[in-house]
């Protein structure tokens, strides 16, 4: 019997040509073939700023006694006054009859004056709502400057790359001809032509830029007093500026209690930096001592 056979062209090289198909249809979506395919995770990048903030430090100086405002109108924002301070400091003044404070300046008055031994300005009786000639119950912390780390987050996600999309080649419409002008048309003038014609953008002149005044002083600025309330602060600084100083007005804050600090400099030099404080101490804020910032 005759056996009939088929050739089988080209065995090998189907037989490859499938495998090979098999092992793309395997790798699809993994790695950089699958670009598009797979989720990406958003991630947070976390990094952390320096924040300074006010921090009680009652081993500096810390009293709870009676304190009193003797009527009279004061200068130098809200400030209070013991006996036993060596240095001015930077204090929260609390009323404990109503829970109310102010930060303020604690400064050194003297022992032989009668009455209790907080005296308190008159802006600070009106922040503690004390009246004149009626002592109140106040404690008295001081307060230092402290920087902590505050994290930051930025939760802008990750970019994905998608696969791009087919490019659909088409054919471009046929351009058509515009027609020849006429001879009777006239030529735009010259001065439609200048209107038309689109300005060059003018680049405006930066100012020099002014450098920032360097001092080797520890204390190199004089400050003038502590506000509860901004436009007194604002005040003083003007009082300072019409004497011919440049004042700066800092806003910080506490317990969510802003108050305002004003101080001029900074002095360069310690003869500059006793020109300073002559001059605040003859426009009458007699109180004014150096700080750091």
């Amino acid at each position: 019997m005759n056996r009939l056979t088929l050739p089988l062209p080209h065995t090998s090289r189907t037989i490859g040509v499938l495998v090979a198909l098999t092992v793309l249809v395997g790798c699809e979506g993994i790695g950089p073939l699958g670009l598009g395919q797979g989720n990406s995770a958003s991630g947070q990048t976390e990094s952390t700023k320096l924040v300074e903030r006010d921090v009680e430090a009652p081993d500096v100086f810390s009293v709870t006694d009676k304190g009193l405002w003797d009527g009279r109108p004061s200068l130098g924002g809200v400030w209070v006054a013991h006996p036993d301070v060596t240095e001015p400091e930077r204090v929260i003044i609390r009323n404990e009859a109503n829970g109310k404070f102010v930060i303020g300046a604690l400064f050194r008055r003297e022992r032989d004056l009668p009455g209790p031994k907080l005296q308190i300005s008159s802006d600070a009786a009106a922040a503690l709502n004390i009246l004149a000639g009626a002592p109140a119950p106040l404690n008295v912390t001081a307060l230092r400057r402290e920087e902590v780390d505050a994290p930051v987050q930025d939760s802008a996600p990750e970019a994905t790359i998608k696969t791009p999309s087919a490019v659909i080649e088409t054919a471009l419409a046929p351009v058509v001809a515009s027609p020849p002008a006429t001879p009777d048309a006239e030529p735009a003038s010259a001065a439609e032509v200048a209107v038309s014609a689109p300005s060059a953008p003018k680049t405006a002149a930066l100012p020099a830029a002014t450098p920032n005044p360097t001092s080797t002083l520890a204390k190199p600025y004089v400050q003038i007093g502590i506000f509860s309330i901004e436009a007194n602060a604002n005040r003083a600084a003007n009082q300072m500026r019409s004497a011919g100083m440049v004042p700066s007005v800092k806003r910080s804050e506490i317990n969510g209690k802003a108050f305002w600090r004003v101080v001029v400099g900074p002095a360069a030099t310690n003869s500059e930096l006793n020109s300073l404080l002559k001059s605040i101490k003859t426009e009458g804020y007699s109180d004014a001592y150096a700080v750091s910032s």
